[in-house]
């Protein structure tokens, strides 16, 4: 069995832990309106409005006036995040994060000391609850995929578990969107041919399915039936670091997403230099409301971890793709890779980007002390401009 853990909230929920007086108030956690910032996130009583994760703050305001708007601390939240992990570890080494607030878990080495994985999927919600004072949803399946659909079951603060057996009754009622794979252009059509519910699509025709899925079909109709082969892997060796958002909502206002972009390059290359390493090849990735996924990379001269360098680059590849474009975007990633052994000491040029930029040797100490800033006083007390939660332009 499966162990999937997601913390209910998560960003909201440590402030109100961090403020008690905030509690259950409507609250996000995001940029000011005034500043045109976006909601990083909500707790549910703003749910409650219809406030969600890249909405503008101001179009938050409009829905409720009371709302509640705290600045982003994002060296609290990773630093939650590790102690969530550190809980984690005391029943297995199989670990699987996903993001921040959420992560795969395979206890099936550990049973023997601390009983099955109900009942280690029970530990862990109480010892996140009693030490951290904060709420986890919990999911147990056979695979991945049910875990996490057990797991969004009875948020927040839900516990559902899914045995094999019930694997099929459990599937079947739900929406066809709920397949990873199928999002709402692609459930509209199979609506449009009758096809509702999981159970409707695991029992369509399988010429129709092609017909409207293409090469996922395949995957697609093992999910149905409950397949997922895939285990849970631990970083073993870091290959690449990345960092991804998926909208509450899909959106289709460009700032908005070149905001959230420069937030998650700001934090890829915080972690790169946290864990020493600098990367040659800067990767957007970026999936469209229908799932159709696109992935757009681009190589460095000279491996680097700076965030400016970084941000040229992913700046270029989103504008290539979006701009003057009509689209609506579900999630958007951005990735370094391409490690070299030992950093390197030159700066990082790319070709066509960099060549008017010959201040680039300098912004790497930039990088660094801003670090040492953040380090002290918070992740958003410095932020390029138009960053999620950034107050400035």
């Amino acid at each position: 069995m499966i162990i999937h853990v997601d913390m209910d909230a998560f960003y909201a929920s440590v402030e109100e832990r961090e403020n008690p007086e905030i509690r259950g108030r409507p609250l996000i956690v995001g940029g000011l309106p005034d500043k045109r910032g976006v909601v990083s996130a909500a707790n549910y009583p703003a749910r409650e409005f219809g406030i969600h994760s890249a909405m503008p703050s101001a179009l938050a305001v409009q829905k409720c006036p009371d709302l509640l708007i705290v600045s982003p601390r994002h060296a609290l939240y990773r630093k939650v995040s590790k102690q969530i992990v550190d809980i984690f570890s005391r029943y297995t080494p199989i670990i699987e994060p996903l993001s921040l607030d959420e992560a795969f878990l395979d206890c099936s080495g550990s049973e023997k000391l601390y009983g099955d994985s109900i009942r280690i999927g029970k530990q862990i919600k109480s010892v996140i609850a009693n030490e951290l004072k904060l709420i986890a949803s919990v999911g147990i399946a056979p695979n991945k995929f049910l875990a996490k659909l057990a797991s969004d079951e009875g948020k927040p603060d839900g516990f559902t578990v899914i045995m094999a057996e019930q694997v099929q009754s459990f599937l079947d009622p739900k929406p066809i969107n709920r397949l990873w794979g199928i999002g709402k252009v692609s459930s509209a059509r199979f609506q449009s041919s009758g096809i509702k519910t999981i159970k409707d699509f695991r029992l369509a025709d399988p010429i129709i399915i092609r017909n409207l899925l293409g090469q996922d079909a395949t995957k697609i109709q093992k999910l149905a039936c409950g397949i997922d082969n895939r285990k849970v892997t631990p970083d073993s060796e870091v290959k690449s670091i990345s960092q991804e958002t998926t909208f509450a909502q899909d959106i289709s206002d460009y700032r908005a997403i070149e905001s959230t972009a420069i937030y998650l390059t700001e934090s890829v290359c915080y972690r790169l230099r946290e864990a020493n390493l600098e990367g040659r090849v800067i990767k957007v990735k970026i999936r469209f409301a229908d799932f159709n996924t696109i992935s757009r990379s681009r190589t460095l001269e000279s491996p680097s971890n700076r965030t400016q360098i970084a941000w040229k680059i992913v700046r270029y590849l989103i504008a290539e793709e979006l701009q003057d474009q009509t689209f609506k975007v579900r999630l958007i990633g951005i990735g370094v890779s391409g490690f070299d052994s030992e950093p390197s000491q030159q700066s990082s040029i790319f070709d066509h980007i960099e060549q008017n930029n010959q201040s680039a040797n300098s912004s790497g100490d930039i990088d660094y002390l801003t670090d040492e800033i953040r380090n002290r006083f918070g992740r958003d007390v410095i932020q390029l401009g138009r960053s999620v939660g950034s107050e400035k332009d």
